[in-house]
């Protein structure tokens, strides 16, 4: 049986991938920013165990989690949680921009950092639920758009350095998904939202799993997905 651990499972894309895991049996460790959250989690996730920290404070991580029980097991390390705040180069605050980058790019590497040597053991594999902006910045999106940037590049330093040890590394670059985040987004810009113009969380989720699925042979390295309609 495996042991995933899983940043942002309590909505959207994160929530749907722990859904199908917990469905089949799998062990989860769902992160949580506090201990609110983390009760929340563990009702909507029986049997799931919750490890508690801060992502927009990295640099408390490894101390907040020293005070917990780690898992002794980790098979698959599942980034996806994140943070959103659009606006022009001109008016974005050193604030904002340190904000989405500790959450989108600090806090997935010192993450890792952690939990590499459990992923070593199992020959586990790191997965990044990235962006499309990780892949091209637009206008408004710069903080956002640096962050997944960032992310990318993490995702592929890291490939290159644990290949060698069989820890396998994927980034899923999604197009707009239906979430919480989304309609934010759509706040932000000043535009209606409709859910069902977008990719459904589930259809993220299944690229998720194929890649954790595949046979050791192989390993999936990058992977789009884009609305259909």
């Amino acid at each position: 049986m495996a042991t995933h651990v899983i940043t942002g499972a309590g909505s959207g894309i994160g929530a749907a991938v722990a859904r199908r895991l917990h469905a089949r049996g799998d062990d989860l460790v769902l992160h949580a920013r506090d201990a609110g959250r983390a009760k929340e989690l563990a009702a909507a996730f029986p049997g799931a165990r919750t490890l508690v920290g801060d992502l927009s404070e990295p640099e408390r991580l490894s101390w907040a989690f020293s005070h917990q029980t780690l898992p002794d097991r980790v098979d698959s390390l599942l980034h996806v949680a994140g943070v959103v705040d659009l606006g022009p180069v001109g008016e974005l605050t050193p604030k904002s921009w340190r904000h989405q980058l500790d959450v989108n790019l600090i806090a997935p590497a010192e993450l890792t950092r952690l939990f590499l040597p459990q992923l070593r053991v199992t020959r586990g594999q790191v997965v990044f639920v990235n962006s499309g902006s990780g892949l091209g910045a637009h206008a408004g999106w710069s903080a956002y758009a640096a962050s997944k940037h960032g992310l990318k590049a993490l995702a592929d330093a890291l490939r290159e350095e644990e290949h060698g040890n069989g820890v396998r590394v994927t980034s899923v670059y999604p197009g707009r998904t239906a979430s919480p985040m989304q309609a934010k987004v759509h706040q932000q810009e000043g535009k209606p939202y409709d859910e069902s113009r977008w990719i459904d969380p589930e259809s993220v989720a299944t690229t998720v799993l194929m890649a954790l699925d595949l046979p050791r042979d192989a390993e999936v390295n990058d992977l789009t997905v884009r609305p259909g309609r």
